[in-house]
């Protein structure tokens, strides 16, 4: 039986391909029938349920409106989108089209004012009053990076320009630039440096005052600040060292300026042959968790909400997307991080899982999480184009 749904599946996901190569969109009610059947086979801690929540092409990054009128789905194609919240899903789903054509509108991110930041590969663009004024967007959205202008045309690159973004506790917006290689060439390192490629930006929220806040970052692809106004990020580690080498990484940057290591370290403490030689930039942070290695640990957030329980507050939610570059693939799951003492370091263990096969294959794979008012858990799945809910129901 397993054999046969794994097939199904395939089939399925051949047929959503052929009807996108001929220009016709897949039947959403197959989709959804689908999309339920993978998720009875995810696990969760008891009294948890998924389901789905929304069906939107490539759904990645997510920001939900302080208002509760709108969510805000980024992608890494040429499309973002618009949910509108219902009782337990989504009441519709439309473009967000604040330009005339996008490039992988991938950041989405809220200020506590309402303002929306979409960040591009080489763009940044603010709608204000968002959650009331997305349908206007081609009118009212302002350009605050031009086209061109948040990375050098040079460094332009499809692999690890998949931007985040995050409004900071200081009113400031705060962007992770992925470098272009998997281990960044020396003559590099000095426009990398200059630029915050291979790092974290932050700028004032009419794109003036930028500066490079955080170095020696490889591609981090989810940020979040906790309630002391740390910033807490993932980075993706360097491939083909082998199946358990380096690990995945969950960090803090406590203040400006720090340096986490990359190129010279391709994860946790695992040095890069291209830089084993050299000597590593002095005060090196390195990791507060270390992950699988090659799970491709993505977006992340701080649980707030009082719909779980008490063991839940204060804790991270992590996706972990999972990777092509491990024998047998791991990751393709929701991850809970335990913060440690004063909130250092912690302890990690899967939370939902059953998207990974096991078999070299996924059924699913969570690229972002982030909380509903209600205390309720979004998770974004590209492989399905798919967003679920979870929700805490109790024993």
């Amino acid at each position: 039986m397993k054999r046969l749904f794994r097939l199904a599946l395939l089939l399925l996901f051949a047929a959503m391909g052929a009807y996108a190569l001929a220009g016709r969109a897949p039947d959403p009610e197959a989709q959804r029938r689908e999309i339920e059947r993978v998720l009875s086979q995810v696990r969760l801690p008891d009294g948890f349920s998924i389901s789905l929540y929304a069906l939107a092409p490539n759904a990645r990054t997510l920001a939900v409106g302080r208002d509760g009128k709108a969510i805000f789905v980024g992608t890494d194609e040429k499309r973002a989108y618009v949910i509108t919240p219902g009782d337990g899903g989504a009441t519709s789903v439309d473009l967000l089209a604040p330009a005339a054509s996008l490039v992988m509108p991938h950041g989405v991110c809220l200020s506590k004012e309402g303002a929306l930041f979409l960040v591009e590969r080489n763009r940044v663009t603010r709608i204000d009053d968002a959650e009331n004024k997305w349908r206007e967007a081609a009118s009212v959205a302002k350009t605050i990076v031009k086209a061109g202008e948040l990375i050098p045309r040079s460094e332009e690159s499809r692999g690890h320009s998949a931007r985040v973004c995050k409004v900071g506790p200081d009113g400031k917006l705060y962007i992770a630039l992925g470098q272009p290689h998997n281990v960044a060439p020396r003559d590099k390192l000095p426009l990398y440096e200059k630029t915050g490629i291979g790092g974290i930006i932050r700028m004032n929220q009419d794109g003036s005052g930028r500066e490079v806040f955080a170095t020696g970052i490889r591609n981090s692809v989810g940020m979040a600040f906790d309630d002391k106004g740390r910033l807490w990020f993932t980075d993706n580690q360097v491939d083909s060292m082998g199946d358990d080498i380096p690990p995945g990484e969950i960090n803090r940057a406590d203040r400006p300026g720090l340096n986490f290591g990359f190129p010279w370290y391709g994860g946790g403490h695992v040095r890069t042959h291209e830089y084993a030689k050299d000597a590593p930039p002095k005060d090196v942070v390195f990791p507060q968790v270390e992950e699988a290695a090659h799970a491709a640990d993505l977006g992340l957030t701080f649980y707030g909400g009082a719909m779980f329980p008490e063991k839940y507050r204060g804790g991270i939610f992590s996706a972990q997307h999972g990777s092509w570059d491990r024998s047998v693939p791991v990751g393709a799951r929701v991850m809970f991080t335990t913060p440690g003492p004063n909130g250092d370091g912690g302890e990690s263990a899967p939370f939902a899982e059953g998207w990974n096969t096991g078999r070299g294959g996924y059924l699913g794979r969570p690229v972002d999480v982030a909380e509903l008012p209600d205390g309720s858990l979004l998770v974004t799945d590209d492989q399905n184009g798919a967003i679920y809910r979870i929700v805490y129901r109790g024993k």
